[in-house]
């Protein structure tokens, strides 16, 4: 195993049909009428309301009669073929056997030489021990990218529904079963962190489940996605009132306020009686050496419903951060204990050693986790030539496109400005004269944003800040000004609820010591060598420039996220832990982020770009994209009508916010420090939304049992406060909602920017709200019905 198995946890949200939906109790305006016997208990149940019932463990199922492919392999076994290209896992590296994870366990399969050990979903039929349960959780991998669709769950009576299964690229995600390395083809290790991550789906616990129906995908081919699954566990369900802990573990992370230490948990309603307020439910740790300070609470989790819960410890006098020591995390509610668990937990945050264990126990801030909207931006040399075919490429890859006589911008260059141009010649041109960083970030305040993350520097190498190792930066260079300070310095004023953070290209594309792309800087249409503006080579690239960089940017500028690309060759191990020692220790410390390229395996979030995932992943995410079809740096080229409109970027937020992602929203000003009037209007349009429908984004979760419904309705939580509905389409008279919607007797119901309580009743396991036409008036881009909860 590696030493970091749990922290990149990745799963798929759960989506059922109507026909699977618990029975729900309808209400009116004028008044609500009682629920009827909601989860199936019996009424007589009130007499033992103080039992809470034993959970049945997880039930294994085996898969080998339809294992198909050969995955796992070992320095002295090879024969596999994971992903269609020859590569395989490290058989060695993981378990065989049985095996927890997250809370769940499962019949990992052998790596025994020539055997098959994992099912290419193709729409295979899994048939099931008969049983009533809460969910199927499958782990599960995706080859050649992120691979999801729709599974079928077979019922006794014949129904069925339907739920997203998905599975997370092995190569790009990582998993709870993250192994270090992979075999190549030829039987080498290629240094890439590679992993196995979960998937829920979510079944009626109402009906005996048979059968499980896989999606279908593609073969195990070379450059097609593929969806891999190696073992399968049944939650059954428990009769009565039940409650179960998963993945329990301390962290790094402070709770607000008074920043005491979070210990973490999964609480499972795996009964059939819903959790409410009365039964007042609470979670604290038992620990030597520590106290609960910050109990969690749930005041509502309905039969198959999951919440994270945050428990706030604080050491006791004479504990040294790091301690570990054994302790248990207990559930109780009703005056009784309903669910405990042991767990050996590090009490306080000991400094970062440079090592992949050390890091490990690093994780995304809970401000990060809450933010989710941020304004990437990508300003640089590139934003003077500022130009590439529209919706195909990379504006700021200018410079090494122009390097292909076949690439457009070749001729471009060629034509624009002529053979004997130099990139570097668009130094004197990046101005910055009309840079107005408070504009700036009242703007991105105004558009609703978290926080903020530029371009420190890009893959051309040229640096915004006074770096003190090279003089190819704005400082000396261009502006002759220190943007990243400038623009820190105004967001500290002029925007102090802003987080700040900064890019920074791993890579080069020509750097002389270390040229990514395998030379020096060089006339394309010569081939004869050209400067390096501002660089003196001769340097070890790693050790006395880009960790220098890296270490200038984290103690002059402060930076609550580094958004690493491109990865490469990198201390990023001793940079990283000098980055989080130096957050931590300050007089006044700050909780910090670092994206999934900084070219190691650890990371707090991962990173699609210009995508997103199908699926609801677990460990927490960040997509990207520019408001320009196919660019991040400005693009002359593109039309006003072609950038986002507001409705496209408010879809894309709900949808990201929905599967557990941020959105980080890209804007590339124009060379001179102006920001395109188009993109000003898109997020002041982006930030009208968010005034009034801002509560069912910020600080919301997940929703255990499904991300979306159709095309149409997406989900969040707010914990223990409310239930949003988000009608990505504008709602007719009715808003029919076939899902197991969180809303009992008493329950308000209310549009966001309409407000008045609306009518709503549950028709065969579906909400129906009435939609007034005043309320449909008063939305736009996105509507969002509110389940105010109660009781």
């Amino acid at each position: 195993m590696s030493p970091y198995p749990r922290r990149q946890v990745l799963g798929a949200a759960m989506a059922v049909t109507a026909s699977a939906a618990l029975p729900l109790a309808a209400a009116t305006e004028a008044g609500a009428t009682e629920r009827v016997d909601q989860q199936g208990a019996a009424v007589g149940e009130q007499s033992a309301a103080r039992q809470w019932a034993p959970v049945p463990d997880p039930v294994p199922v085996p898969l080998d009669s339809l294992y198909d492919n050969d995955g796992l392999d070992t320095a002295s076994a090879r024969g596999g073929d994971f992903d269609g290209s020859g590569y395989t896992f490290p058989g060695e590296e993981l378990p065989a056997g049985r095996v927890e994870v997250d809370g769940i366990v499962f019949d990992f399969p052998a790596s025994t030489a020539g055997a098959k050990n994992n099912v290419v979903a193709l729409g295979q039929r899994v048939d099931l021990p008969k049983g009533r349960y809460l969910s199927a959780v499958f782990l599960t991998a995706g080859s050649y990218g992120n691979a999801a669709g729709q599974a079928t769950v077979h019922y006794a009576d014949g129904s069925t529904s339907t739920a997203g299964l998905s599975g997370a690229d092995w190569y790009a995600a990582g998993g709870p079963l993250s192994v270090p390395y992979r075999y190549t083809p030829d039987g080498t290790k290629d240094e890439h962190s590679v992993g196995i991550g979960t998937s829920e789906v979510w079944t009626d616990p109402q009906r005996e489940a048979v059968a499980i129906t896989l999606p279908v995908t593609n073969p195990a081919e070379a450059n097609k996605t593929s969806l891999h699954v190696f073992a399968l566990s049944l939650q059954p369900v428990a009769q009565g009132r039940a409650l179960a802990l998963r993945d329990t573990r301390s962290t790094s992370s402070l709770l607000e306020p008074g920043g005491a230490q979070s210990v973490e948990a999964t609480v499972v309603n795996a009964g059939t009686v819903a959790i409410l307020a009365a039964d007042d439910v609470t979670v604290r740790v038992d620990v030597p050496g520590a106290r609960t300070v910050q109990p969690a609470r749930i005041r509502r989790l309905d039969p198959g419903e999951q919440a994270r819960i945050h428990i706030g410890i604080r050491n006791r006098a004479g504990t040294a951060p790091g301690t570990q020591q054994d302790g248990s995390v207990t559930v109780r509610g009703r005056g009784a204990q309903a669910a405990t668990t042991d767990r050996r937990l590090t009490l306080g945050t000991a400094d970062y050693q440079p090592t992949d264990a050390s890091l490990s126990g690093h994780q995304a801030p809970y401000w990060f986790n809450d933010a989710k909207f941020g304004i990437f931006i990508h300003w640089g040399v590139y934003s003077v030539p500022a130009w590439a075919p529209v919706g195909v490429q990379y504006a700021e890859w200018y410079w090494d496109q122009m390097q292909d006589p076949n690439n457009p911008t070749y001729a471009y260059h060629r034509d624009t400005y002529g053979t004997d141009f130099a990139y570097d010649d668009f130094i004197p041109r990046f101005t910055a004269e009309k840079f107005d960083p408070r504009a700036w970030v009242e703007l991105f305040r105004d558009a609703g944003a978290q926080y903020h993350v530029l371009t420190s520097k890009h893959h051309e190498g040229f640096a915004l800040w006074d770096t003190k190792v090279s003089d190819r930066n704005a400082v000396k260079l261009g502006p002759k000004r220190d943007l990243v300070k400038e623009l820190f310095t105004a967001s500290r004023r002029y925007a102090p609820e802003l987080h700040r953070g900064l890019y920074f290209s791993m890579p080069e594309w020509f750097n002389p010591d270390s040229p990514w792309m395998g030379h020096a800087p060089r006339n394309p249409y010569t081939l004869e060598p050209v400067p390096y503006t501002g660089y003196t080579a001769g340097k070890d690239f790693v050790k006395d420039y880009q960790a220098p960089q890296m270490l200038e940017l984290i103690h002059g500028y402060d930076p609550e996220i580094i958004w690493c690309d491109i990865g490469g060759e990198n201390d990023s191990l001793h940079v990283l832990a000098e980055y989080f020692n130096h957050a931590k220790n300050r007089a006044r410390p700050i909780e910090v982020a670092v994206d999934d390229r900084s070219g190691i395996a650890f990371h707090d979030f991962t990173t699609p770009e210009y995508t997103t995932y199908e699926n609801t992943v677990v460990a927490k995410w960040e997509a990207s994209r520019g408001l320009d079809p196919r660019s991040y740096g400005y693009n002359r080229a593109t039309p006003d009508d072609a950038y986002m409109t507001a409705e496209e970027v408010v879809h894309s937020l709900v949808d990201i916010v929905s599967k557990n992602g941020n959105f980080l929203l890209d804007i590339g000003p124009r060379a001179d420090g102006t920001i395109p009037e188009i993109m000003q209007t898109r997020l002041r349009e982006t930030g009208a939304w968010l005034a009034v429908n801002g509560e069912a984004i910020y600080g919301t979760t997940y929703w255990s049992r499904m991300a979306q419904l159709g095309d149409d309705l997406r989900f969040t939580v707010r914990p223990d406060e409310a239930f949003y509905i988000h009608s990505l389409t504008k709602p007719g008279a009715k808003l029919t909602v076939e899902a197991p919607v969180p809303v009992r007797a008493g329950d308000r119901v209310t549009m966001l920017g309409h407000d008045r309580p609306l009518t709503w009743t549950v028709h065969n396991g579906a909400l129906v709200i009435d939609v007034p036409e005043s309320a449909r008036r008063a939305g736009q881009h996105v509507w969002v019905f509110k389940v105010e909860w109660h009781g």
